[in-house]
């Protein structure tokens, strides 16, 4: 165990290099004054949950990484279903921050329009049934296999169209993060 521990100090200290952060960055960003994430660091403060939880959030990284965990025999992600406004969100992502994926099942009650808007950038695909998706003037259907891709500041809004439940991928992240889609040069 205190192997474990002494081992955090540079780990957070590459991590932090890594990502070009200071020390009074990374303090205004976690609210962790400068002088504990020096010792934290330098190995002359243990770390705790306390500690490490907002350094981890600030670098967008699991604690696992922070503290070395050793990998897990098993990769599968643990989805926790949650119901929300008409649909089952399964998020399918641990990690805090940076771009999120979600697979939504959409009943037939989430059928009226509601727009709305907030920061962020999002991408549908349809893996089932028929997805309405309202965003500023267009209001289309989308059907298995198809995909939108907006900016979330628009006005939007996305269900069933009342015919059957529907079947969603989403990816979901912050402003200016899209998605890209590499595809093989044509040959001739």
């Amino acid at each position: 165990m205190e192997d474990v521990l002494a081992a955090v100090g540079p780990r957070l200290r590459g991590i932090r290099q890594q990502r070009k952060c200071t020390l009074a960055a990374l303090s205004e960003t976690t609210g962790i004054s400068v002088s504990t994430l020096s010792r934290l660091e330098s190995g002359r403060r243990k770390p705790s949950l306390e500690l490490l939880l907002p350094i981890a959030h600030a670098h967008q990284v699991p604690l696992d990484e922070l503290v070395g965990a050793p990998p897990v025999g098993d990769p599968r992600v643990r989805m926790k279903p949650v119901e929300r406004g008409g649909a089952t969100v399964v998020p399918l992502t641990r990690q805090p921050g940076g771009l999120q994926a979600f697979k939504m099942v959409i009943g037939t009650t989430r059928s009226t329009p509601e727009l709305r808007t907030h920061d962020g950038y999002e991408w549908l695909y349809v893996l089932s049934g028929a997805l309405r998706l309202v965003l500023a003037e267009h209001d289309i259907v989308l059907k298995v296999g198809e995909a939108a891709e907006f900016d979330t500041r628009l006005p939007h809004w996305f269900g069933s169209t009342g015919e059957a439940p529907v079947e969603v991928l989403s990816l979901f992240g912050p402003q200016g993060e899209r998605m890209h889609v590499r595809a093989q040069p044509r040959t001739a």
